[in-house]
């Protein structure tokens, strides 16, 4: 009996540790709205430029209410070739970004293009199915 419950517990633990690295790549179709996109403008409050994809943290204000917004970009790789240097998301700028909002109500998206306070402008992310 005993080792069954040995047995059966390891099983479990065992899918945990599975299951977590299923949820770290997705399909954009699966968590993404294309039909809806957005354009959001509001002042970088956190950059996290990591794998597999970056992320946008932004507070944008309107009619004197803030909401946090997160953005999720190209991997940091993919940015680097194309000209999107890591310094150009500096936390106290004012940006535009498009994007794909989410599929459930979280104020979060799919990053897309983003202007920057001089007007240039650079893709962030995808543009969609």
């Amino acid at each position: 009996m005993r080792k069954g419950f040995l047995g059966i517990a390891l099983a479990c633990a065992g899918g945990l540790f599975v299951a977590t690295p299923i949820r770290a790549h997705h399909s954009f179709a699966a968590e993404y709205d294309s039909s809806h996109e957005i354009k959001l403008t509001g002042k970088i409050t956190k950059v996290d430029w990591t794998n597999p994809h970056i992320y946008i943290h932004i507070d944008v204000v309107e009619d004197g209410k803030t909401t946090s917004w997160s953005l999720e970009g190209y991997p940091p790789n993919t940015l680097k070739r194309t000209g999107f240097a890591r310094n150009l998301l500096k936390e106290g700028d004012t940006i535009t970004i498009t994007a794909y909002k989410a599929k459930d109500a979280t104020n979060t998206g799919a990053g897309r293009e983003v202007t920057f306070p001089d007007g240039s402008k650079k893709f962030a992310g995808p543009l969609g199915n």
